[in-house]
């Protein structure tokens, strides 16, 4: 298999795309048809003169059957994709083509790892594309995870031995030992005990340590293994087709489920049925197998969210407020329910009616920061944009005018609350990813009409991707402070 670097959202021509696969038009055109199928890419007619591309307009694309070469292609992805013999190895639009390319795609894998672990599911099949195509690398990758946290799958046998160290059987002691009185008390001088065995040459878990070896030699020729982590393993001489026809292997793997109650080992039968009711490679023509995400801001803001921290959701009794709750507000509300939900008021031959929206603006982060005998609120809202912001250059990759406004009526949300506690400092702040090393203040955005409410601009802070993406791996902090608002 041939493995290639591309950037999500980077302008790719056909001729380039041919000279990076090193294949003729013909079969990349093949390849890039069903990508554009699968939600992967987009085709962009040579029209559309705009640098910033994620919020491409419907004229702008290019159905799947007029492909052409004059257009251009996108990758609205990040992770890894599987198809035609192709590995694609799709980075972050905010990180450059450098010799540090794959220990930074590698750290993006991990967070998208923790990211969907959330979900508790294995994902067998693709969620946002062909519900019934099977996704090979998402199973190849779940049950490498899980062997090495833990181990084979095993089925133990118990056995009764004589004076053993296992748990006394003591149905078993009193019923066939005698017992000699001492001081009153019944002594046993042999008890029978438990002991639990793993059988070695249990059938499931000699399939199963195949198909980790078969998974780990495909992964190390697809170039994987490194760059997801994992190390390989060599468990297994067996083959496959050892074991039996599909069917049998099928059959006996249902029976297993039947009687198989602990939910990780149902997870492990399952994602091996799947697997051997297909028995697909990496490399078949008519695979297509994806790990990742085509919504990384989503990522983005859940790693910022968890690495600064919020008060959203905390009731407001908990929080360091100047004064004490005043008149009017419940202690246990949070910061969210504060914010005012949509009223839409309707016309009958009664009269007028109303009734509110269920769904109201929602910030990515609100906290509140002490400092002596001042409080602040900051409000902070991850944005996953690569902005030009330079003197002399045009402005390009910013924040759209919606997303503005919105920052800025989160502050007014929270006014009446503010206002009423004695918090006379509210800040507002982006945070956008960079690859640069350390936090930088790009500047501030703002809309004069608004300031004259008596409300903040918003301000910018570069965030090092990298950093962010460590200490949400290690489930660590960053000290707010360290933005200097």
């Amino acid at each position: 298999m041939k493995a290639v670097y591309v950037k999500e959202w980077k302008r790719y021509s056909l001729a380039e795309l041919t000279e990076l696969l090193d294949a003729d038009a013909a079969r990349v055109t093949v390849v890039l048809r069903r990508l554009k199928e699968y939600g992967i890419l987009k085709a962009v007619s040579s029209a559309a003169a705009r640098e910033d591309l994620t919020e491409l307009l419907e004229e702008e694309l290019i159905a799947v059957s007029d492909l052409g070469w004059d257009d251009q292609y996108c990758f609205a992805f990040v992770g890894l994709v599987i198809i035609e013999g192709y590995v694609f190895k799709c980075f972050p639009k905010y990180l450059p083509e450098n010799r540090e390319l794959p220990e930074k795609l590698a750290q993006v894998l991990s967070v998208l790892e923790k990211y969907n672990a959330r979900e508790q599911v294995v994902r067998l099949f693709h969620d946002t594309y062909d519900k019934n195509h099977f996704n090979l690398l998402s199973v190849m990758i779940f049950l490498l995870r899980d062997y090495f946290e833990n181990r084979s799958y095993s089925n133990s046998r118990e056995i009764l031995e004589t004076n053993g160290a296992g748990e006394v059987n003591w149905d078993r002691t009193i019923n066939e030992n005698f017992a000699i009185i001492y001081d009153g008390q019944p002594v046993y001088v042999e008890m029978k005990t438990r002991k639990r065995l793993d059988d070695e040459r249990d059938f499931f878990r000699r399939l199963h340590e195949c198909v980790l070896t078969r998974f780990s030699r495909e992964l190390q020729e697809a170039d994987l293994l490194t760059l997801l982590g994992i190390p390989g393993v060599e468990l297994s001489e067996e083959s496959l087709e050892s074991f039996g026809e599909t069917e049998y292997l099928l059959y006996r793997i249902e029976a297993e489920l039947s009687q198989q109650f602990v939910a990780r080992k149902q997870l492990v039968l399952k994602a091996l049925h799947a697997y051997i009711s297909r028995k697909m490679t990496l490399g078949d023509a008519d695979g297509f197998s994806t790990f990742g995400s085509n919504s990384f801001h989503t990522v983005w803001e859940k790693a910022c969210a968890q690495v600064i921290g919020s008060d959203l959701a905390a009731p407001i009794s908990s929080l360091p407020l100047p004064l004490q709750i005043q008149a009017g507000y419940d202690k246990e509300a949070t910061l969210l329910s504060l914010i005012e939900k949509p009223a839409w008021t309707g016309l009958d031959d009664v009269g007028s009616f109303t009734h509110h929206a269920n769904k109201t603006l929602v910030p990515d982060l609100a906290t509140f920061v002490s400092s002596g005998t001042r409080t602040e609120l900051v409000i902070l809202d991850a944005k996953y944009y690569v902005i030009q912001l330079e003197r002399g250059k045009g402005l390009v990759g910013q924040p759209s005018v919606g997303d503005l406004t919105k920052q800025y009526l989160y502050q007014l949300a929270f006014r009446e609350f503010t206002n009423a506690h004695g918090i006379q400092v509210v800040k507002n702040c982006f945070l956008i990813p960079t690859n640069e090393p350390e936090i930088v203040d790009l500047g501030r955005a703002s809309l004069s009409m608004l300031n004259q409410l008596g409300l903040q601009d918003i301000q910018l802070r570069l965030l090092p991707a990298d950093r962010i993406y460590d200490l949400y791996l290690r489930e660590k902090h960053l000290s707010i402070s360290e933005l200097r608002l």
